[in-house]
């Protein structure tokens, strides 16, 4: 089905103006376009500001008498100064939010020949950051002026390769959408801003599944909804967010609650069911865990996602639904498809784009900023905003950040601590009492991990070396061993090792401190990560 053409552009005051009968000898470019004998445009956007709504509606009068099947629509978008960019650009920001585009069935064309410079170049960097999803119009005026003469117009698509030169990626945008993924928290962790900078990217570009990794409390739920919330507000995506975690498909139930079901396909089915790939049509579907999905449910999964469409549980008619697929799992699952568990095609499918989300204890840096965050949103919810004193905020800043933190459920975790730690604080005031409380707390929790089996020296160690360590010497280094063994790096290990003599160094070299120290006994890194 053609879509219906639909332009958007300002009204030009000097261009389009006009009374008199011979304003039909001159070239008037929002006119010219719907005189193109080839072209129907179906709707146009004239937009207009405040005192030139009566020139709007002349200019809507002429358009309609040269072509009555194009629908005029008046809009005022209201600024003071049409020369100032900070108000043409939130005006046009405004209007585009509120705009309900309908890609699916319209084609939008974004005249960009009349309207002040700033107008234009408003118009020109909001369509190439999507906020206008469609096409730039430029139009030129006819060789020989005449009655009825449109002239020309060229249609410029910004996603092309040959358009490089001019549609430069606008900073600003990407960096608003960078923000927007890390929900505004100032993240240090080097590794992880460079993964949020690139899924940035390729949430705006991409329709391709992407496949987020990583332990329990990472964020893969919390990042994947941020994924849509940003699709959608660049007209990239019209539907839900729907997501399941697959941990809690069981049996018969899985292939309907995925697919859905046909009434009186099996006991229980009382009526149809659509399932949740058909509630996400048009939208973003998020897979939980998919490493516990069966095989019959990935076959079908396959399916759905390379040809948009599926057979429902008991049916014989396939249904469609076009959706985004984000995935999300804890496990390897290259390990899992080596032992049979998932299947190879799937994962190469889904494996295009994948980001392993680090666990926090790997982005200790990045635990300071959270919690402000999380200061900031628990506040919010429970009507009290709460602060730290300078004591408290350092005592729990030097806990959180070192070795004894096992962060095991990751940011649930944190954010279960600093909700206590709101609750509990009076006048919303965080003290040294309230903080010591959660410290305890924490050590409880974790404290069947802080005690892992005591490691045997002898395994790396000759035994003539072994029986010169003094006692104290030989518990010392099974510790530094036993932090080197969960460590993914030399420099890792030294960071969390000498994470408060740290800071009083100028150059801190925690690898080359700890390489000196394993030294000393014979040992070296890859005798101890092995």
């Amino acid at each position: 089905m053609k879509k219906r053409i639909v332009v958007i552009g300002f009204v030009g005051t000097q261009l389009d103006a006009g009374k008199a009968a011979g304003r039909w000898e001159r070239w008037r470019p929002s006119v010219a376009i719907t005189q193109h004998p080839d072209v129907v445009v179906d709707r146009f956007e004239l937009l207009y500001s405040g005192r030139f709504g009566e020139l709007a509606q002349a200019v809507a009068a002429d358009m309609a008498t040269v072509s009555p099947e194009t629908e005029v629509v008046l809009r005022d978008v209201p600024m003071d100064d049409p020369w100032d960019f900070e108000q043409v650009y939130s005006a046009l920001y405004d209007f585009a939010q509120s705009y309900r585009f309908d890609t699916e069935n319209e084609e939008y064309w974004i005249h960009i020949t009349t309207g002040t410079h700033v107008v234009q170049i408003c118009l020109f960097l909001m369509t190439e950051a999507f906020y206008f999803p469609g096409r730039l119009l430029q139009t030129s005026p006819p060789r020989r002026m005449g009655p009825g003469e449109p002239g020309s117009f060229v249609l410029i698509d910004l996603d092309l390769s040959k358009y490089d030169r001019i549609a430069q990626r606008f900073s600003r945008e990407q960096e608003e959408g960078v923000a927007f993924l890390k929900s505004g928290i100032a993240t240090r962790n080097a590794r992880f801003n460079t993964m949020i900078d690139e899924i940035e990217r390729v949430a705006i570009r991409s329709k391709a599944p992407m496949l987020l990794m990583g332990p329990t409390g990472a964020g893969k739920s919390f990042l994947a909804r941020r994924v849509y919330e940003l699709k959608r507000a660049r007209h990239q995506i019209d539907g839900r967010f729907v997501e399941i975690n697959c941990a809690t498909l069981h049996g018969d139930g899985a292939g309907s609650t995925l697919f859905g079901h046909i009434k009186g396909s099996f006991t229980g089915a009382s009526s149809d069911r659509p399932g949740l790939l058909r509630a996400a049509h048009k939208g973003l579907l998020f897979l939980d865990e998919i490493g516990e999905l069966g095989l019959d449910e990935q076959a079908m999964l396959l399916k759905a996602v390379e040809e948009k469409r599926f057979l429902p549980v008991g049916g014989d008619h396939e249904v469609q639904s076009d959706f985004q697929l984000i995935a999300g799992t804890n496990r390897d699952l290259a390990h899992e498809v080596a032992a049979g568990r998932f299947r190879e095609d799937l994962f190469a499918r889904i494996n295009l784009w994948t980001y392993e989300l680090p666990g926090l204890v790997d982005r200790p840096e990045d635990i300071e900023p959270n919690i402000d965050y999380l200061l900031q949103q628990v506040g919010a919810e429970q009507g009290q905003m709460a602060r730290f004193n300078k004591e408290a905020r350092e005592r729990y800043m030097r806990y959180a950040a070192s070795p004894d933190a096992a962060w095991s459920g990751n940011f649930r975790d944190l954010s279960a601590s600093v909700t206590r730690m709101v609750t509990l604080a009076e006048a919303g005031r965080i003290n040294d009492d309230i903080v010591s409380g959660e410290l305890a707390r924490l050590q409880r929790q974790w404290r069947p991990q802080q005690k892992p089996a005591e490691f045997d020296l002898e395994s790396v160690m000759s035994p003539e070396a072994f029986a010169a360590l003094d006692l104290f010497d030989a518990m010392q280094l099974r510790s530094v061993i036993q932090i080197c063994r969960t460590s993914k790096s030399l420099s890792d290990a030294g960071r969390k090792l000498y994470a408060i003599s740290r800071e009083t160094k100028a150059k801190p070299n925690d690898a080359d401190r700890l390489k000196k120290y394993l030294t000393r006994f014979g040992l070296d890194w890859e005798t101890i990560a092995r």
